[in-house]
């Protein structure tokens, strides 16, 4: 490589860090306005309304609802009640007004929480691929480059779902403080200088199979955000279905989430459409490892553990189609699972020792 080409590699590399750490810097703004959407929506009529109606569901004591009639009079209905089917986690409640309550202050600030998060993944791309031009390769040689990536990708199919009109604006504020972390441990932990790859990784089985186990983590992460949600929606229901009153400002998040039976059938759809493409992804790793080391399974402890996640994955699918799994059961199942990608990824690279050691931090 020529100095010129040299000194040209090392300003793309400077200017991918620049991108990168402006993205934080936008994605900060985004959390604060999300913070603002939930604040402003807890003063949603619409959420005290939906309060007044489900908080006492079941008591004799939950107040009564006036209607007014086309004369002007008004006339007095029983008290709303919550039905709860057989099966777990499908009690008959609406979804929630979501995360701005239905206010228009809300709904403004939720919006500009939307835009300055979609500025992030724009900028947080850029920085992707100015890596990636500084090293003239797949920018994923690394747990820093896969953790830049990985957090692009996830808002980036969050905006996607939000752009095909999906009820998924509840997730923001989570999804922007998870990435916030992701980045943070990228640039103070994870970060590794540009260079180039170890001879096994230099195969365009590196664009195939780094970059479907990338987007398949991304998407798991976004099931596993709805199976602890759903776990917290369910739980409020449950006291509500009991006759039982809960806190103020756990009644007012809880009340703009959607309902747990539109979580869960979230969560499992999500996780249910991306698990053929962790097989993939597993199937492609195996012919990657037998064109680079002789061997399409070695037993390394990152083979190991990506088929130990495609287990729990299995099973979680599994039991949703067989078993009639449904509810808390299946949430834990997910984020069992969804854990075990995380250790795949964070606990095997650090800990452990294999094949794949090299790619370090």
């Amino acid at each position: 490589m020529t100095p010129l080409a040299a000194a040209a590699n090392e300003n793309l590399a400077q200017i991918s860090n620049y991108l990168i750490y402006s993205s934080m810097a936008v994605y900060t703004l985004a959390f604060f306005a999300h913070i603002a959407e939930w604040t402003f929506g807890s003063r949603s009529k619409v959420a005290r309304t939906a309060a007044a109606l489900t908080g006492a569901a079941g008591s004799q004591d939950a107040p009564a609802v006036q209607v007014r009639g086309k004369g002007g009079g008004t006339a007095v209905l029983d008290q709303p009640k919550v039905v709860t089917r057989s099966a777990a986690g499908t009690r008959d409640v609406p979804d929630g007004p979501g995360a701005g309550g239905g206010t228009v202050q809300g709904d403004l600030y939720g919006r500009i929480a939307i835009s300055l998060t979609a500025l992030a993944f724009l900028i947080e791309a850029g920085g992707v691929v100015a890596r990636a031009m500084s090293v003239q390769r797949a920018p994923w040689g690394n747990m820093y480059e896969f953790s830049i990536t990985f957090s692009t990708v996830a808002v980036g199919t969050y905006l996607a779902l939000l752009a095909l009109k999906k009820n998924v604006r509840w997730l923001g504020l989570i999804l922007v403080t998870s990435v916030l972390l992701d980045l943070g441990i990228a640039v103070k932990i994870l970060y590794t200088d540009s260079d180039q790859l170890v001879p096994a990784l230099h195969s365009y089985w590196l664009w195939i199979h780094v970059s479907t186990a990338i987007f398949c983590g991304a998407v798991f992460y976004i099931g596993a955000a709805g199976a602890v949600l759903y776990l917290f929606r369910d739980a409020y229901e449950g006291r509500l279905a009991n006759g039982r009153t809960a806190g103020k400002f756990y009644a007012s998040v809880m009340e703009r989430l959607p309902s747990a039976a539109s979580l869960d059938k979230f969560s499992y759809r999500i996780n249910a459409a991306v698990f053929p493409l962790w097989t993939f992804t597993i199937i492609a790793g195996a012919i990657w490892a037998g064109d680079a080391w002789g061997r399409y399974w070695n037993w390394d402890p990152k083979e190991v553990w990506s088929f130990v996640t495609w287990v729990a994955y299995a099973c979680y699918l599994h039991a949703r189609a067989t078993a009639g799994w449904k509810g808390r059961k299946a949430a834990y199942l997910a984020l069992f699972a969804f854990a075990c990608w995380i250790w795949n990824y964070y606990g095997v690279n650090m800990f452990l020792n294999g094949l794949h050691s090299y790619s370090g931090v």
